[in-house]
């Protein structure tokens, strides 16, 4: 996560209307703006795969996959997370309509710059939302994926790697670890 120009805390208001004449994508965490660079293709691959199988296990149902071009507010966060699902109606931002705040299920897929990031601030921000029932996380360097899932005694951490697969309980889908990872790590050129 690399800092835009030092500005100083910024309100949202001030974010959104930067954000809107950007043509790259920017964090606003805590008031401060964090230029999103582009990821490697596996990171890329992975983010495609996992939205496919969201998009098609979703299918006349009423949650609806998003990509990374969806903007999602958890309280002092703002980003774009690299896909998202929202369950029924979407309840947009009352200060920004273009700004989602009630995602059932948010995905990142790790990269060796926004990991620790992912895993601590970030993962701190989603855990606030009301709406989130579970945060998945996918290793781009190896077959494995974590779902964190809200329960009554806090979050708990279900594992998959390979061969195996993950059950996103609150959308009835489910992960396959090798379809997800199938061509990434082993295409050449890819690694």
């Amino acid at each position: 996560m690399t800092a835009r120009a030092p500005t100083g805390p910024i309100a949202f208001a001030q974010y959104v209307a930067a954000e809107r004449a950007s043509e790259i994508k920017h964090q606003w965490v805590d008031g401060e703006v964090f230029d999103m660079s582009g990821g490697t293709p596996e990171h890329a691959a992975l983010i495609l795969s996992v939205g496919a199988s969201l998009l098609q296990q979703l299918r006349g149902r009423p949650c609806r996959a998003f990509s990374s071009d969806l903007r999602i507010r958890a309280g002092d966060l703002v980003t774009y997370p690299d896909a998202s699902v929202v369950c029924g109606p979407i309840e947009r931002d009352p200060e920004d309509d273009s700004t989602v705040v009630n995602p059932t299920v948010v995905v990142e897929v790790l990269s060796d710059s926004t990991e620790a990031f992912d895993r601590g601030r970030k993962a701190e921000h989603y855990r606030k939302m009301p709406s989130l029932r579970e945060y998945v996380l996918v290793d781009q360097h190896e077959p494995h994926i974590e779902v964190y899932r809200r329960s009554d005694q806090g979050w708990v951490l279900s594992e998959a790697g390979k061969g195996q697969k993950l059950r996103l309980e609150s959308i009835e889908c489910t992960l396959e670890v090798d379809a997800i990872f199938e061509g990434v790590l082993e295409q050449p050129g890819l690694r």
